[in-house]
């Protein structure tokens, strides 16, 4: 990799020979300007708009424009004299957890390396110590004509650098988030946690630009004469969420299809007893608590039904009641014969 910046890490006393360069490169495919008629390259030209005549690179400087108007020419020779003492210096000023660093701060990252063999030795005792802290070290340095931020942590045994933005770069987050008081209940979370669950993680190695690969087989389609590729499915979802229950049951679904477990149960009640860190929810009465139990119970027949065919869609089952004792307060309980087993272990455990 070639190099982009030839400077030292300041570590306290210690200075330590660095060379910088680009952590990522772009693989986007780009486009050139050309006219539609005969196919001729679309070239700008810089003009003077005082003269109205073409203008070099040569004759070509740098002006600050005030709110007047009035253009104020800066020049490199007054650029030079200002006070920059990280000109040549990543200077670390603090080390903090890492966790301090919103990513959302967070640029350009660099790779340092180590510049020549004398700087080798501070360079590992760096890493090493980073390595160890857990933390991260923050620095100021200059690149490209201005002070910037930066954040310095290990990868794999390279130092890596992440240029930041100034705190006050950041915008503030107010009047983004939906103003409207929603209610979420259990069974949704259930829903979403059970979509999170299925869907899993992934090895980010595995992923790829799906578009960049169709646009390259587009281009050599085009360059070999050949007829173009057949556009792919439509993978959006379109329109609106009506029912959000609904489009949770139809994802999680979908998401174990993909993941070879059949798509048919995309119930979560497994999920009921797991604890999830929220604020513990307001005691029920009794009545909300059988409304529940009604709501579960009647899902499960549903899925029941299913699974037994159109023929026994006719059947109609006679719906039990059960009453149950739990410290001397009496509950009625309504169940329905897909809840039969779960009965009788709570009426045994009673």
């Amino acid at each position: 990799m070639r190099s982009i910046w030839n400077g030292a890490v300041s570590f306290g006393l210690v200075s330590i020979p660095v060379k910088l360069m680009n952590a990522t490169e772009n693989h986007s495919i780009s486009f050139r300007q050309i006219h539609m008629e005969d196919g001729g390259r679309i070239r700008y030209r810089k003009f003077c708009d005082l003269e109205d005549a073409e203008v070099t690179t040569d004759e070509i400087g740098k002006g600050y424009e005030d709110a007047d108007g009035t253009v104020i020419e800066v020049t490199d020779e007054d650029l030079a004299q200002l006070p920059l003492p990280t000109t040549k210096t990543i200077e670390i000023v603090a080390f903090v957890p890492a966790d301090r660093i919103d990513p959302i701060q967070m640029t350009t990252p660099y790779y340092l390396s180590a510049n020549g063999a004398p700087a080798t030795k501070p360079y590992t005792v760096l890493r090493e110590a980073l390595k160890d802290s857990d933390k991260v070290a923050v620095a100021r340095f200059a690149l490209r004509g201005r002070e910037r931020l930066g954040m310095l942590r290990v990868v794999d045994d390279v130092i890596a650098m992440h240029a930041l933005l100034w705190p006050d770069e950041i915008r503030p987050a107010d009047n983004v988030a939906p103003d409207t008081n929603v209610t979420v209940r259990d069974k949704e979370l259930d829903l979403a946690d059970a979509l999170m669950n299925t869907l899993g993680e992934v090895d980010l190695d595995d992923l790829h630009d799906d578009y960049r690969e169709a646009l390259s087989q587009l281009i050599e389609a085009k360059i070999a004469g050949e007829n173009l590729p057949e556009p792919g499915g439509d993978t959006g979802t379109g329109g609106k969420v009506i029912d959000l229950m609904a489009a949770l049951e139809r994802s999680v679904e979908a998401a174990r299809e993909s993941k070879g477990g059949g798509g048919k149960g995309a119930e979560v009640t497994e999920l009921r007893g797991r604890e999830r860190k929220r604020a513990p929810a307001k005691k029920t009465t009794p009545a909300k608590k059988t409304a529940a139990a009604k709501t579960a119970s009647g899902k499960k027949t549903t899925d029941a039904k299913k699974a037994t065919g159109s023929g026994s869609g006719n059947k109609k089952t006679a719906a039990k009641k059960q009453t149950t004792e739990k410290s001397g307060t009496r509950k009625s309980v309504t169940q329905k014969p897909g809840t039969k087993k779960a009965a009788a272990k709570k009426k045994t455990s009673a």
